[in-house]
């Protein structure tokens, strides 16, 4: 092994996800920094080998020479343990929401809370690799984005971008999750009885990843309406964006625009027009697929964009941003 990754948050659902993707890469050993003392491991069988582990200090994180780490931690934590990594030598991937947008007023306005790191929100690079490779390998900091504006982004930028979308119509994204997205800190909205046969909307109008949709889509907030929803599943995202399109003639002119686009992007599938993924198309993978349908009288479109929200939407992204990073081809553990 010629890197070694750490991974602060290991025991949650998206860092669980991080050891399992980088156990199998070829050329990077996951290291687990232990910084919650009072924190239980999952029961193991007899024989299993866990990566080494060390603890979340900086002297640890400078002895063993760590080339990245991951932070898979609440924003607050986040912006705590930056600092230091980054001094410590280690280049950071951070998985939670807290360098994401680029000014502490949106922030604020988002999070309800004060950005303690104004200096490194301003240098964090927002690793969407599909629309900012190039900014990746001279970072310091990546700021992973999160699920729903990954399958968003992903699905609506490209239209913007060729100027297709008819704005003043508005987009609606239709958004759903599964539960694993909120986390793995108990609560009543996510506990099984409250999820299983249910299927609930939340966070209405307000939900922070709206503007990680408005800023990389470049789309002004009247002409965008979001809501997301819970599954009363495990994994996955879908969402159904519906928009009007101008200057189109037949389905197949959007399904050109977005392959054009995405001609080097791996992890981008488009399917034929008129077809569109599901769910089972994504799950345990890092793919986004996305699909169209579109109605030559009226121009509705209808995308449909899927992503599995603990791979792509999470730790599948940050390690293609980390083979970027560190110079491993994009797809590396991960197909």
């Amino acid at each position: 092994m010629s890197h070694r990754a750490g991974i602060v948050g290991f025991r949650g659902y998206s860092g669980d996800e991080l050891v399992a993707i980088l156990s199998r890469h070829s050329s990077v050993e996951p290291v687990l920094l232990e910084h919650r003392a009072d924190s239980q491991d999952r029961p193991r069988p007899l024989g299993h080998r866990s990566p080494p582990r060390i603890p979340c200090t900086p002297d640890a994180v400078a002895a063993e020479k760590l080339d990245v780490v991951f932070l898979a931690t609440p924003p607050e934590v986040s912006m705590d343990l930056t600092p230091w990594l980054l001094n410590a030598g280690a280049k950071v991937i951070d998985l939670s929401g807290a360098f994401r947008l680029r000014t502490v007023e949106n922030y604020k306005l988002w999070y309800k809370e004060e950005h303690t790191q104004p200096a490194l929100l301003e240098e964090a690079v927002y690793g969407l690799p599909e629309f900012y490779r190039h900014l990746v390998p001279g970072a310091r900091l990546i700021s992973n984005p999160g699920c729903y504006p990954t399958a968003a982004n992903l699905a609506l930028r490209p239209l913007v971008a060729a100027g297709v979308v008819d704005r003043s119509s508005g987009i609606v994204c239709d958004a759903k999750s599964g539960v694993s997205g909120a986390g793995r800190k108990p609560s009543l909205k996510t506990s099984y009885c409250e999820v299983t046969e249910n299927f609930s909307a939340y966070s209405i109008l307000d939900h922070r990843h709206v503007p990680e949709v408005l800023m990389n889509s470049e789309l002004s907030e009247p002409e965008f309406s979001f809501t997301a929803h819970l599954l009363p599943l495990h994994r996955g995202i879908l969402e159904t964006i519906y928009l009007r399109t101008v200057n189109v003639t037949a389905a197949q002119d959007i399904i050109d625009i977005y392959q054009r686009f995405y001609k080097d992007s791996p992890f981008v599938r488009i399917y034929p027009a008129g077809q569109v993924p599901d769910l089972h198309a994504v799950q345990h993978t890092n793919f986004c697929d996305i699909g169209i349908k579109w109605n030559p009288i009226t121009s509705q479109t209808v995308i449909v964009s899927t992503i599995d929200n603990l791979v792509k939407g999470a730790a599948g992204q940050a390690v293609q941003n980390m083979n970027l990073l560190l110079g491993f081809p994009e797809s590396e553990a991960l197909l």
